[in-house]
C-alpha cells in the first residue's frame, strides 16, 4: 500500500475542530440554564427535593439542639 493518496484524505485539523463562527464557546451556567429550561419538570423536582431536603436538616438540628 503507498501513502500518495494519504494526502488527498487528509482533513485540517484545525477547521475541523473550530467552528466558523467567532462567538466563544457558552459557558457552564449558560448550558446549565438552558438544559433547565428544556427540561422544566426534573429541574422542579431536584428544586423541590433540595428545598424539602435542606429544611428537614434544618429542622432536625433546631429540634436536637433545644
Amino acid at each position: 500500500m503507498s501513502n500518495s493518496s494519504v494526502p488527498e484524505q487528509t482533513v485540517n485539523p484545525s477547521s475541523a475542530s473550530t467552528p466558523t463562527t467567532t462567538e466563544p464557546k457558552p459557558s457552564y451556567v449558560k448550558l446549565a440554564m438552558r438544559n433547565m429550561v428544556r427540561k422544566r419538570a426534573t429541574s422542579l423536582q431536584h428544586f423541590i427535593l433540595t428545598t424539602v431536603g435542606l429544611l428537614a436538616v434544618l429542622v432536625g438540628l433546631a429540634y436536637l439542639t433545644r
